[in-house]
């Protein structure tokens, strides 16, 4: 007979939730601090452009290690989830950030960049967040891959097409430069993870970190550069932000409920599809845009791994909830 212990998590699932959780926290509230610094000493954080791609390269590089041959095998077993969830990542958020643009007016800098964001590729901590909503992890650990291997080639076409009217967008050298600083770093991880598995082993608790530090590196120089016009446009950032990350949450659970998809797969498609990998299009802005179109960037790496706390906080309420009607039903029976 089922009991309500059945449902509780281990002592050692309990530790690894806590040590997500506070993965989770602690990402944004360093990147607030590298905020803070680039807001504060901008004339010094503002030099560093030069190092935002080679930063973005340790990040995919990270991303890289914690990846093996088996998460791609996911595709041939379930192929309909992994499709309807990179599909929608590349179709819901650009139209949701153009909705954004137009129902808020956005001036070009600013449209531009949230734009941009809208056509990035999967966030890098969204398979954490979705190990906390009791997602489907191997889903998001293959949708995040998926997304990001395709990212060369999708991102560039999604940003001419859809920005392209508001600021000259050079595609080609957008794709050659996320092929150098993702693609190539994403590989070079991949095969020392096949290959030094006993190395990966004794850097991956650090790993983490070392993202988030760079992350938390990229946003500083995206606001010193831009610091000008923080206290004029800070705001309306923040609101388009908020607004297109929520709706993405909404319309990626949405897509896996509409074609059948089981829970958690829709909670991992929510998590997917709402977290953008914000630390390249923050690269990218900086590179090919402005300073300021590079704002939204900055702001959604701060704020969605805030929402994603929070997200996977009431999924994991919904999951209990549904449990504990399943053992009163169970228990009604007996």
């Amino acid at each position: 007979m089922s009991t309500a212990t059945d449902h509780r998590p281990s002592t050692a699932t309990a530790s690894a939730d806590r040590n997500a959780l506070l993965a989770t926290l602690g990402f944004p509230v360093l990147v607030i601090i590298g905020g803070l610094i680039g807001f504060t000493v901008p004339d010094f954080t503002s030099q560093g452009a030069a190092w935002v791609n080679p930063l973005l390269g340790i990040i995919m590089f990270g991303m890289g290690l914690t990846l093996k041959p088996v998460d791609f095998a996911l595709v041939a077993r379930r192929p309909l989830p992994v499709l309807l969830g990179v599909v929608a990542q590349y179709v819901v958020m650009p139209l949701l950030a153009l909705l954004v643009v137009w129902l808020m007016k956005l001036p070009p800098e600013i449209a531009v960049g949230v734009i941009l964001v809208g056509c990035a590729p999967g966030g890098t901590s969204s398979n954490v967040v979705s190990y906390l909503a009791r997602g489907d992890v191997a889903l998001s650990v293959t949708m995040t891959s998926i997304s990001t291997l395709l990212a060369p080639v999708m991102t560039p076409l999604l940003v001419s097409l859809l920005a392209g009217q508001i600021m000259e967008v050079d595609a080609g050298a957008m794709a050659l430069s996320i092929v150098n600083v993702v693609l190539i770093p994403v590989v070079a991880g991949l095969a020392v993870a096949t290959f030094l598995p006993r190395l990966v082993r004794v850097v991956a608790p650090i790993l983490p970190w070392i993202s988030v530090l760079a992350i938390s590196s990229i946003v500083a120089i995206v606001v010193g550069g831009s610091h000008e016009r923080i206290l004029e446009a800070g705001l309306t950032v923040l609101v388009a932000v908020i607004i297109h990350n929520t709706l993405g949450y909404v319309l990626g659970y949405g897509v896996g409920a509409l074609f059948g998809q089981p829970g958690p797969s829709r909670r991992t498609m929510a998590v997917e599809i709402g977290m953008q990998n914000s630390g390249l299009a923050a690269g990218l802005a900086t590179t090919y845009m402005t300073p300021m179109a590079a704002l939204p960037a900055a702001v959604f790496s701060v704020w969605h791994n805030l929402s994603g706390a929070v997200v996977a906080a009431l999924f994991r309420m919904q999951v209990a909830r549904r449990a504990r009607r399943l053992d009163e039903q169970v228990a009604g029976d007996a």
